[in-house]
């Protein structure tokens, strides 16, 4: 027998056609494209394209879009993103902003005032702040403390521009327990921290301070430029009394400035006096116990500690003499020159040139201390204090609401009543203002002890690591014109007030953690409650499934076991599965597609299987398996908030 083939005679053939030259339609770039992406993203871009053929397939388009795009987990990133931005950004330039100084400054129309902010203990926290505290608690505090003082100096600099900002001592927390070359700290545990430490400290100091200076170059109309004065030492940078440390106090001095010092800004002469070391003249000396008040000129206790500022008091004439004369100069353009007398002397005559003692102007002046003047007990603060607000109204003495008449280690709350006295009467009878920090509180108090009743304000601290909910600032605005020849004031009589103040309050921090903490734990419950819906709509949209099974169900076509011959067409009936199904299961002999005897178990003998009297296995098999879903769901929303929730946060962090 033979047969015959069919053979092709060419591509014009009809009858065969190889696999190779399947008709193909021309291919294009953007196929390629396509080509190499991954398959899901295929098969969105060719639904998108169909889409775009018809209206209908726009508007299922879009609608898919919208759905992607306005659904929780997205309204949930848009909530945090609002918040974070609000309590990092908005709350500290909203809080500045409402202390403009046109809102509350009142002078005549044509005035110019020089603006004026007193920067009050700062005290950057360090080990010496929370010795106890542990990592990474300590790093986050230092971290957080230094962040917000950054906020608010560059803030206050953007939005304000004073033309002078002077700090009022407290620059460090601990920078008096860091060792010299000469010194260390009398405390054990931190005499391993040596100068280098100290100087970290002083660079983080010129990073929150220093660098946003020049933000606020742009308000400032001050014709001599502006200027920031950080040299006024407190307890915490130097010791107090007989605690202060020469190497120390030099090592301070070196880099901030003289803190006995004199300077005319905006017309007044502000006097600034090294109040926590002139406190060891009335404190027994440590080496001899005796104590130096009272005593006079000599070899006093403590001496080595209180005599540079001592005499400073005694020269004030001179220095305030030679500052406001040096001002008025300034105003005229006009160099200080010398004149000599012209005359005729003999050749033996010794020549010199005697230079006149500078008289004092008489500006307005305003005295800086640390540490408070001297009250009497119960002397009440005013409404602006933020721990203990008055008892009452007019009230002579409310102890709660004062500053509490103590010491102790390193720190006295005011100064006695001896110190005080002299450095008033030494400042001069036109003192008509003092300004203080130390106590971390506001305090507005009236000194009528002194001639002048001059009014000291204590300035709220600028961290809130200090015991307080809401920093601030005090800004001071002064406007005094005068007789650039004379010094003398051009305003009207009986309008002698040159200066006015204003109490700007910064947030609270700890405020804005708790609101984090409640947005976050909205998150939480949002989230699950959109777990629960996801999973649990698909099985309430179903069927309600009986509670014993009534078939089995095989994920995969059944494997024949080697052991069982395949069924002929001659076959009985009898020996395929029955058809009940469950009547089946009640047999001894194991089911015909069981391919092993570990299968029998999983299949036929699990006790999650198996069914019960009340169908408890099967709804707890139900149960376990939709919160497994539930718990996934809600974790991976979590995941997919956060990563997005914390790389916003960390950018807010990194740009300010």
């Amino acid at each position: 027998m033979s047969y015959s083939y069919p053979h092709s005679h060419g591509p014009s053939s009809g009858s065969y056609r190889p696999a190779r030259q399947v008709d193909m339609k021309p291919t294009t770039i953007s196929s390629h494209v396509r080509d190499y992406l991954p398959s899901q993203t295929q098969q969105w871009a060719l639904e998108t394209k169909e889409a775009f053929r018809s209206w209908s397939g726009m508007l299922s388009l879009l609608a898919r879009v919208a759905r992607c795009i306005f659904n929780v987990t997205n309204a949930l990133v848009v909530l945090w993103a609002c918040t974070l931005w609000w309590g990092e950004r908005t709350v500290f330039q909203d809080s500045v902003k409402a202390c403009a100084w046109e809102t509350w400054e009142k002078w005549p129309q044509d005035a110019s005032p020089h603006h004026v902010a007193f920067i009050a203990d700062p005290q950057l926290v360090d080990p010496h702040t929370y010795p106890g505290r542990p990592w990474p608690l300590s790093t986050l505090t230092v971290k957080f403390t230094d962040q917000y003082m950054r906020r608010s100096f560059s803030s206050l600099q953007k939005e304000l521009g004073p033309d002078s900002v002077l700090f009022l001592g407290d620059l460090f927390d601990g920078g008096r327990e860091w060792a010299t070359a000469t010194s260390s700290s009398p405390e054990k545990r931190y005499k391993k921290y040596k100068d280098r430490f100290w100087k970290k400290e002083f660079h983080r100091f010129t990073k929150i301070f220093t660098d946003p200076w020049n933000d606020g170059d742009g308000h400032s109309s001050e014709p001599y430029g502006r200027r920031m004065i950080t040299s006024l030492p407190g307890n915490h940078d130097l010791g107090f009394g007989a605690g202060v440390q020469i190497p120390i106090r030099e090592r301070f001095q070196s880099f901030f400035g003289q803190g006995n010092r004199v300077d005319v800004i905006g017309n007044h002469t502000f006097v600034s006096v090294d109040t926590v070391s002139l406190s060891a003249m009335d404190q027994p000396d440590p080496e001899t116990g005796s104590s130096g008040a009272g005593t006079g000129e000599g070899d006093l206790p403590n001496q080595r500690i209180w005599a540079e500022t001592e005499q400073f008091l005694n020269k004030m004439n001179v220095h305030r003499g030679r500052a406001e004369t040096e001002s008025l100069r300034l105003m005229r353009n006009q160099s200080e020159g010398h004149l000599y007398v012209h005359r005729v002397v003999d050749i033996l005559e010794p020549s010199f040139y005697h230079r006149p003692q500078p008289e004092i102007v008489g500006l307005p002046a305003i005295l800086l201390t640390h540490v408070p003047l001297y009250r009497k007990p119960a002397t009440p603060c005013g409404p602006h204090r933020e721990r203990y607000p008055p008892s009452g109204d007019n009230l002579e003495e409310d102890d709660r609401n004062s500053i509490p008449m103590g010491r102790g280690y390193q720190y006295q709350n005011v100064l006695t009543p001896a110190i005080s006295r002299d450095i008033v009467s030494k400042v001069g009878s036109n003192l008509v203002h003092v300004y203080s920090g130390d106590d971390h509180d506001y305090c507005e108090i009236t000194h009528h002890e002194f001639s002048g009743s001059p009014r000291e304000i204590t300035v709220k601290s600028l961290s809130w690591a200090m015991g307080i909910r809401r920093p601030g600032f005090v800004m001071t605005s002064l406007w005094n014109p005068i007789d650039q020849t004379t010094g003398q004031s051009l305003q009207s009589a009986g309008s002698g007030r040159t200066l006015q103040n204003h109490l700007c309050l910064l947030p609270d921090q700890l405020s804005i953690f708790i609101y984090y903490g409640l947005v976050f734990g909205f998150t939480l419950v949002v989230l699950l409650l959109r777990a629960v819906v996801v999973v649990k709509r698909p099985a309430q949209a179903s069927a309600p499934e009986p509670i014993l099974p009534l078939s089995e169900s095989h994920s995969h076509p059944p494997q024949r076991p080697a052991r069982y011959k395949s069924p002929s067409s001659s076959t009985s009936s009898s020996t395929l599965p029955s058809p009940r199904g469950l009547a089946s299961r009640a047999t001894n002999n194991p089911p015909l597609y069981a391919t092993s005897a570990s299968a029998d178990k999983e299949e036929l003998g699990s006790a999650k299987w198996k069914p019960t009297r009340d169908g408890s296995g099967r709804r707890a098999d139900r149960k376990a398996t939709a919160a497994g879903t539930i718990r996934g769901e809600f974790v991976a929303s979590v995941k997919q908030v956060a990563g997005i929730v914390f790389a916003w946060y960390f950018f807010l962090i990194w740009r300010w």
